[in-house]
């Protein structure tokens, strides 16, 4: 890690380890309403299709969830060491935040996720169902202190400041419910469903070009499919509605995913380019005149702030920004893309048997991580070159470390992040890989686990070869 400073390296690191983070909290918010929604249905059907599904993906929900938690650990522990004047100055504001999330979040989805995976036969469906709610609603409640918590630092507001300099509340309710905050919840929570869609649709396409047959498979297949078809296009809407309220809130970050270097009447949408910041304009440039300003400001002769009207010391690192916002916008547009063709071939009735569509649908299965990632690098790199936007810069909330300690410390989470993740990642791809089965073995009924799933693996179909018909979403 020579010629790396202490911010540098503190800055890799937080990257790393929350990048690595945020991919199982995503998949587990949505993963829960998944399930919660498979059990309901099973209880209001009886179609025992839905429990067989509720069983398959709850082994995978509790290893995400354990990783998740183990993951999340780390991150609390590097305000404390890389940025302890951080911690110092906003800990008043953010500090109860987070325990919120804990005390409420936390511990509701850890007291009842035993009842979830174990519980079914000791405290009956009624009681089950209820706990797989909590689980779901434990969540999103977590998903709702951590935005908060993100949006203050974003576009804080319900602050003051005292004597030693600390950031303190005025007022939590301005403090939590920030100008930014309504958008960032949405916006995180149909990205969290859409990257569980698409990992169940992509599971369920990987078994049905192995056997379309599956029952199991072409009814998790044609839920993803429907949830692609409803929930991309609200995405994209929440999208429009966040791009248009951080283009008051921060127009620095507008301005770099945009690539928009100069301001003018009519901004145009910029496709395609080289930003070059140096010369202060974007070489090579594909753009289609007045539509930037249209989506922005919804005025065709509108103007958006150019980079080049900030100071320089406050620009975001544009190239990052730019590249980074164009990948969770064509990632988006693709699940979208995906969403229409299924809907086309479910008309013509021929959703579970077009192969092509099929293998596009287990590419796109990990697509929503990769949108995640995207747009969350769009986010926090386009906030720079503040902690707190507009109060507390990165270079002065760091920790007064060496690099040399910050440095050892990224190596040993790369070493360690990577086998143990790699391991657990491993597992739930070896279960993914087992098709789901009928009559699905749960956790409490004592089986021993192994790599390929839960022992015994009965047949796919019944013994007289009949395919057990789905009542809904198929």
């Amino acid at each position: 890690m020579a010629g790396f400073d202490a911010l540098t390296l503190a800055r890799m690191q937080f990257a790393f380890t929350i990048s690595f983070h945020i991919i199982f909290p995503v998949f587990s918010i949505g993963l829960a309403s998944y399930l919660a929604v498979l059990n309901g249905l099973w209880l209001w059907t009886k179609n025992p299709v839905y429990q067989d599904l509720f069983n398959y993906w709850k082994k995978i929900f509790a290893i995400a969830f354990g990783m998740g938690v183990v993951s999340g650990i780390v991150m609390s522990y590097q305000f404390g060491t890389n940025w302890s004047v951080f911690s110092d100055k906003v800990g008043p504001v953010i500090g109860p935040l987070m325990g919120y999330e804990v005390l409420s979040a936390f511990f509701l989805e850890a007291g009842f996720l035993g009842v979830m995976l174990f519980g079914l036969s000791r405290v009956g469906p009624k009681l089950h169902m209820f706990a797989t709610a909590m689980v779901a609603a434990g969540t999103f409640m977590s998903a709702f202190w951590i935005v908060a918590v993100n949006s203050w630092m974003q576009t804080p507001q319900g602050y003051g400041t005292n004597a030693a300099g600390q950031y303190i509340v005025k007022s939590w309710v301005e403090v939590i419910f920030s100008p930014s905050f309504p958008y960032r919840l949405v916006h995180m929570t149909l990205a969290a469903y859409l990257t569980t869609a698409f990992v169940v649709g992509g599971v369920g396409a990987f078994h049905l070009l192995r056997n379309n047959a599956n029952a199991a498979a072409r009814v998790m297949f044609s839920m993803a499919m429907w949830m692609a078809v409803i929930v991309a296009p609200l995405q994209i809407l929440a999208g429009d509605a966040h791009g248009v309220n951080t283009l008051e809130y921060q127009p620095a970050k507008i301005a770099a995913m945009e690539g928009d270097y100069e301001t003018s009447s009519g901004t145009p949408l910029i496709l395609f380019g080289l930003p070059n910041s140096q010369t202060g304009k974007m070489d090579y440039e594909v753009s289609i005149p007045h539509l930037g300003a249209m989506i922005l400001t919804h005025d065709w002769n509108g103007s958006v702030k150019g980079l080049n009207s900030f100071p320089a010391a406050d620009r975001p690192p544009v190239a990052v920004v730019f590249w980074s916002f164009r990948i969770m916008v064509a990632i988006g547009m693709a699940m979208l893309g995906l969403g229409l063709w299924s809907l086309w071939l479910r008309f013509k009735s021929g959703l579970y048997t077009a192969s092509w569509m099929q293998r596009f649908a287990v590419l796109m299965g990990p697509s929503g991580f990769v949108a995640v990632l995207a747009g969350w690098i769009t986010t926090e790199v386009g906030r720079q070159p503040f902690t707190v936007y507009g109060l507390m810069r990165t270079v002065d909330s760091v920790s007064p470390i060496a690099a040399a300690g910050v440095g050892a410390s990224l190596i040993a989470f790369i070493v360690v992040y990577f086998t143990l993740f790699g391991a657990g990642l491993f597992y739930i791809l070896r279960l993914m890989n087992t098709a789901p089965q009928r009559d699905e073995t749960d956790l409490d009924q004592g089986a021993p686990i192994r790599a390929g799933g839960i022992m015994p693996a009965p047949n796919l179909i019944s013994a007289d070869g009949q395919i057990l018909p789905s009542r809904r979403f198929s």
